[in-house]
């Protein structure tokens, strides 16, 4: 019996230790972020802004954002911060989503802007060819969990 405690005790502790590990990876490995200067550059050039909101029915205590997102005909930026976690992508979206289950039914006519490697303000430049008049919301989505983060509609 004790045997038995042990190794579940011991199992517990390996997948504690690997899922806090998961987690803390991408705030350790975060890379500097933008200045806000490298922000309000993009701030002052955009045609868009909307809100991320920490209250969406997707969103969660470890999947959520908050902050202004200027939308410019060259770039995406934050001003504000996004809860930390791997492989985050940017999207632009033809309709204003959600949640999880909304995202996956519009993902295909989504544009993949680029992606999110620090969580307190960021910059990410439009790929070419992107016609910000086609989509209406700006969405954070964690490609390797499939996690909806938060997103806001900026038209």
């Amino acid at each position: 019996m004790k045997r038995i405690f042990l190794l579940i005790t011991h199992l517990g502790a390996v997948a504690l230790g690997f899922a806090l590990g998961i987690y803390m990876l991408p705030i350790l490995t975060e890379p500097q972020g933008p200045s806000m200067t490298e922000v309000e550059a993009v701030a002052s050039t955009s045609t868009y802004n909307a809100e991320f909101k920490r209250d969406l029915a997707g969103s969660d205590l470890l999947h959520w954002g908050e902050g202004t997102v200027y939308v410019s005909p060259k770039a995406i930026s934050l001003m504000g911060e996004v809860s930390p976690g791997p492989d985050y992508k940017l999207y632009l979206a033809p309709e204003f989503v959600e949640t999880e289950e909304q995202f996956l039914q519009v993902k295909r006519n989504s544009v993949q802007v680029g992606e999110i490697k620090t969580f307190d303000n960021f910059v990410v430049t439009l790929p070419e060819g992107v016609d910000l008049e086609q989509y209406n919301t700006v969405l954070v989505w964690c490609e390797t969990f499939g996690e909806f983060i938060t997103a806001a509609k900026y038209r």
